[in-house]
């Protein structure tokens, strides 16, 4: 049967939640809003905009879970926990109307582990809805479905993702973290480890930053600006989750954890700018003024911030990656070493490179996906690297080699390299 979305509960009244209602409130729908926190829900309301207000109801969860039932869909999101989800969802399943769909926004728990056990209306009906905070501002719409989900369903996800909130939606797989957070975290956790020796020979934290920005099409937080504006604790949560759920050969099992000083900073309540300062903090001088100072990773104390030095880096985009020089062996392992992660991970976590490159620059504003940027750079040169380093090409540059391909992308980026070795249209893909 063909569904439709006009009416939206979310359940689950936190930053993700607060956001979902206040973007589909804003989108024209009927919107509920649960909490087990009624001042949760007072909070969140504030963030729908004023002439939107009027179709959102609040509620408890204790006293108003019943309302769903007059709902389309029922998004879940409430806190990272695989025993509260269930939970709630048991609850949800016995009240929601035949023909809703209901999902999870979940950031990283596989769709499986929620499902297993469930009814088999609730299989046929459920998926992941992941979106990106904050939701407002943030492009990106993963959507995951499960062994059971009907295509109708994903169907209709899909229409109210892009044609009622405007965003892009990304076809993604029920892996660990899916797409965005799979290849954007192994940049920030691999780079905390890959970019220590750097550290000791000199290099500052603050050039790190900046080889990891600009040169290579990523934003000014660079690597450690980055992680603190998501926070350590957030990290710390990712990466045991990934080491619980990764493949047993990937490569991302060698950074789950942080290195020694990081992990202190983390102990020490030292997270990010939630907290006050993380790798980075702005103190107030008597003047007034404020003053920005560094945590130095070798020493572990407070020293004034230093200029980034990028004198000498190659101006081209990514070129840095090629040079020889400090700057181009930082830039070649961690971000050279995310895109061959990436490269790597088809058909894992998606179909496609469409999806994976949309993904990454819709959930992490890079200026080109991974496959984009190895077109940018001329996939020959990278893989002619890789061949004299000795290492093994992953999946995709294989499958590029082998099928004497110049590119991941032809004809204006109309057609993509499938991982038949075949060029399809990239209409297909993101439909």
């Amino acid at each position: 049967m063909s569904r439709s979305i006009e009416s939206v509960a979310v359940v689950g009244a936190g930053t993700m939640g607060a956001g979902i209602a206040a973007a589909s409130a804003a989108a024209g729908c009927r919107v509920l809003l649960l909490d087990m926190n009624a001042d949760a829900v007072k909070a969140a309301l504030q963030q729908v905009d004023q002439d939107a207000q009027h179709l959102v109801t609040t509620g408890t969860v204790e006293t108003d879970l019943e309302a769903v039932s007059d709902y389309d869909w029922v998004c879940e999101a409430v806190v990272e926990d695989l025993t509260v989800k269930r939970e709630l969802f048991n609850r949800l399943e016995l009240i929601r109307k035949d023909g809703s769909v209901i999902s999870s926004n979940t950031s990283g728990i596989p769709l499986r582990h929620i499902s297993e056990g469930m009814t088999p209306r609730f299989r046929a009906d459920v998926a992941i809805t992941h979106f990106f905070n904050p939701v407002k501002v943030m492009r990106l719409f993963e959507l995951v479905p499960g062994e059971d989900t009907h295509d109708d369903v994903i169907a209709a996800f899909a229409e109210f993702g892009d044609k009622r909130l405007g965003k892009g939606v990304v076809h993604a797989k029920d892996t660990v973290n899916f797409i965005g957070n799979r290849i954007g975290c192994f940049f920030m956790l691999s780079g905390l480890h890959l970019a220590k020796p750097f550290l000791r020979e000199g290099m500052n934290q603050e050039t790190v930053d900046a080889i990891l920005a600009a040169p290579v099409g990523l934003p000014p937080t660079g690597l450690y600006g980055l992680i603190d504006l998501i926070g350590l604790d957030v990290m710390e949560l990712v990466g045991k989750n990934l080491a619980t759920n990764l493949p047993q050969a990937d490569a991302g099992h060698a950074y789950t954890a942080f290195p020694p000083a990081e992990q202190r900073m983390h102990d020490n309540g030292q997270l990010g700018r939630k907290a006050g300062g993380g790798f980075s903090r702005q103190i107030k001088l008597d003047d007034g003024t404020r003053s920005k100072e560094t945590f130095d990773l070798l020493n572990e104390t407070w020293r004034d911030a230093l200029p980034g030095a990028l004198e000498g880096a190659a101006a081209e985009l990514g070129e840095v990656i090629f040079e020889d020089s400090p700057a181009g062996e930082l830039a070649w392992k961690v971000f050279g070493g995310t895109l061959r992660y990436a490269a790597g991970l088809v058909p894992e976590i998606a179909d496609d490179v469409v999806n994976i490159d949309n993904a990454i620059r819709w959930g992490f504003n890079w200026v080109h996906g991974p496959f984009e940027m190895l077109d940018h750079l001329n996939p020959k040169r990278v893989i002619d690297r890789i061949h004299r380093e000795g290492g093994q090409l992953p999946s995709m540059l294989a499958v590029l080699e082998q099928a004497k391909a110049a590119s991941f992308y032809r004809n204006d980026g109309s057609e993509y390299l499938g991982f038949d070795g075949e060029y399809h249209s990239v209409d297909q893909a993101v439909n």
